[in-house]
C-alpha cells in the first residue's frame, strides 16, 4: 500500500479489512478511500467512510455478482454499519482477472 496516495485507506483500516476478508483468501485486495469526494453528503455525516474495494478470490468462482457481494458483506459484518457508509465492490474470480 502506498502512503503517497491520499486516496488509499489508512494502514490501520486496511489491516482490519484484510483480517475480516481473510476467510475469502484474497489473491489481491485493494481499498480506495473516496470519503473526501463525499464531504457534505448526508451519509458522510454518520461517520462511515466511502470506499472502493477490488478483491480477487477463488471464493467467487462460479458465483453471480450478488452472491459475491454477500460474501464480502458477511465477512465485513458490523463494519458495514459503522466504519463503512458506502462500499463499491469489484469482486473477481482469478480466471476473470486480467
Amino acid at each position: 500500500m502506498s502512503e503517497t496516495n491520499p486516496d488509499r485507506a489508512s494502514d490501520g483500516f486496511e489491516s482490519v479489512l484484510r483480517e475480516r476478508l481473510a476467510g475469502l483468501k484474497p489473491l489481491r485486495l485493494e481499498l480506495i478511500d473516496d470519503s473526501a469526494k463525499h464531504a457534505g453528503h448526508q451519509g458522510a455525516k454518520g461517520g462511515g467512510g466511502h470506499y472502493r474495494l477490488l478483491i480477487v478470490s477463488d471464493a467467487f468462482s462460479g458465483k453471480p455478482t450478488l452472491s459475491r457481494h454477500r460474501l464480502v458483506y458477511d465477512a465485513l459484518g458490523e463494519l458495514m454499519r459503522s466504519k463503512i457508509h458506502a462500499l463499491s465492490i469489484q469482486s473477481i474470480a482469478p480466471e476473470e482477472a486480467q
